[in-house]
């Protein structure tokens, strides 16, 4: 199962980008999903968090402008990210419960840049 992350690009501050990451050819159930990021020189952080019922979990620093969604039926998770800040700069993540894996899979990254 390959988790594949789309939709990055650079944006001014102020606007709006939505990634999607697609976990493709799964034969087993996807539980929860996220994103995180990885900004130059720091830990990679959690963004956001769904599970597969639809509970959501966010940072605080992205609360009120991002959101997650997913569509359990194309097994595709989304990230809405509006009110962008040059902070919100890094590659983002994407990761996967896939069937009874002990750990999340994730995707290869894509970058996000905001310009002042």
């Amino acid at each position: 199962v390959q988790l594949q992350a789309s939709g990055g690009g650079l944006v001014q501050a102020g606007g709006s980008l939505r990634l999607s990451c697609a976990a493709s050819r799964s034969p087993f159930s996807i539980g929860a999903m996220g994103w995180y990021r990885q900004a130059p020189g720091k830990q990679r952080e959690l963004v956001a968090d769904i599970t597969r019922s639809g509970s959501r979990t966010y940072a605080d620093s992205v609360k009120g402008r991002f959101t997650i969604s997913r569509d359990n039926a194309k097994n595709t998770v989304y990230l809405q990210m509006d009110s962008l800040k040059p902070e919100d700069t890094a590659v983002y993540y994407c990761n996967a419960e896939i069937g009874l894996a002990p750990d999340r899979s994730w995707g290869q990254g894509t970058l996000v840049t905001v310009s002042s």
